[in-house]
């Protein structure tokens, strides 16, 4: 069906009701710190200043299944010192169920996804560097040099727009980003995986699914498939795309991050309050989690060792795109996974690691009760393609992701310009 070219085969803590303000405004910006040494060679070595202060520095590598591999991601912002993000980052897997069953792939264990790299050319990475990445493994040895990274810079329209209380001055900014991405074809369809960090210390992965539509005729008249065709013919087989990301969070250069899941709850109005109450208690997350979105529901890494200067632990806030979730399967059941370190547990799904005899395939059966001490993160999202016509031909890139977003990682936003760098913790009267 998809063969194109040479594929194979919690105790509950009620919040604080109020905020804590700062005894005083914010301390002059100090220097930053000096920049740790390179923790990989030149060739391999990712850093980026971006024009509004903000560097990303990074390495990279590249797997046989998984493709791309990010490694000791640090976040720099604007008059601070560097500070760790991610140990790493990569695809933990692409599971890919076609509704009639008749189909099944593992795209990165079982469909080589690493092998189809795909050369880009210069008007792909605009503005940008395409470095070369070798690929291991290459079913053309020949050709093993692919020029396929593309790392360029993108603005992303404002990180923020104030306007000053006597309507004669407006505080705003343009944002910018780093892009890192690849294009892997994995028979009709290429995959652009993406990696984009913003200046104000927000990730977002994204994977965008392009390429062409399998060539099935399919027509049982049963809602399994879609016609593309001159009339009723032509059906193409409808079908999912469960991605999955595995995040090693490094947090201030430590693996010993804790997990906090959030969760609030809204209340009718009652003696004689205004509006409704909301109330949002904290779950400490103790044990490996197979964890569910759900509405005011979220989870964050918490640092073990590192504080902002307002003396807050940094953080970092699981932010889940748009999904459908998958019920087919056990491991596509749930949103997140929250799992203790272990080397050999590389893949979702069809895990390829020597975990021993007996060993689970899968992310789920890896949730048992062990301790966090060292956790994993483990994100799904799931995309249900039911073709329509203007999937042909090329076919529009459909984008599928989520986000990691910065909680009291700084003490202020990053990106604030000077004179406003003394209301930290400060609340103008009136507003």
């Amino acid at each position: 069906m998809r063969e194109k070219s040479l594929l194979v085969g919690l105790s509950v803590v009620a919040l604080a009701a109020s905020l804590t303000t700062a005894a005083g405004p914010a301390a002059a910006q100090p220097k930053a710190g000096p920049v740790p040494p390179a923790e990989c060679s030149a060739p391999y070595r990712i850093e980026q200043k971006l024009a509004t202060g903000t560097t990303w520095r990074m390495c990279w590598r590249y797997e046989s299944e998984a493709g791309l591999v990010l490694e000791n991601v640090s976040y720099q912002p604007p008059g601070e010192s560097p500070i760790k993000v991610l140990n790493s980052a990569k695809l933990g897997q692409i599971h890919v169920p076609y509704d009639d069953g008749k189909a099944e792939y593992q795209d990165l264990t079982a469909a080589g996804f690493g092998q189809g790299l795909m050369n880009m050319a210069p008007g792909e990475c605009p503005g940008g560097t395409i470095k070369t990445v070798k690929v291991p493994e290459s079913w053309d040895p020949e050709h093993a040099n692919v020029k396929g990274l593309c790392t360029t810079t993108r603005s992303r329209g404002h990180a923020y727009r104030m306007q000053g209380d006597t309507a004669n001055k407006v505080w705003q900014t343009q944002g910018k980003d780093l892009l890192v991405y690849t294009v892997n074809q994995v028979g009709w369809y290429e995959y652009m995986t993406e990696w984009r960090f913003q200046d104000d210390g927000t990730v977002n992965m994204n994977v965008g699914a392009t390429g062409s539509l399998a060539p099935d005729d399919y027509d049982a008249g049963d809602g399994r498939g879609w016609p593309i065709g001159n009339g009723p013919k032509a059906y193409a087989t409808s079908h999912s795309h469960n991605v999955f990301w595995r995040l090693d969070f490094g947090l201030d250069g430590s693996s010993k991050g804790k997990i906090e899941q959030y969760d609030s709850v809204v209340s009718p109005p009652a003696n004689g309050q205004e509006g409704p109450t909301n109330k949002t208690t904290r779950t400490q997350v103790k044990k490996e989690l197979a964890g569910d979105a759900k509405n005011m529901r979220w989870w964050r890494v918490v640092s073990a060792t590192g504080k902002n200067k307002d003396r807050h632990a940094r953080s970092y806030e699981i932010v889940p795109g748009a999904t459908t979730k998958y019920p087919g399967r056990s491991y596509t059941r749930h949103d997140v996974y929250f799992t203790e370190y272990n080397k050999c547990e590389q893949f979702a799904s069809d895990n390829l690691g020597d975990c021993g005899a007996g060993a689970k395939k899968s992310v789920d059966g890896w949730v048992n009760g062990q301790t966090l001490t060292h956790p994993l993160v483990w994100v799904n999202v799931g995309f249900h393609h039911i073709a329509r016509d203007e999937d042909q031909q090329p076919m529009p890139v459909h984008w599928q992701g989520f986000s990691i977003a910065p909680r009291d990682v700084t003490a202020m936003n990053p990106l604030t310009p000077a004179a406003l760098a003394d209301q930290n913790g400060h609340v103008e009267s009136g507003s």
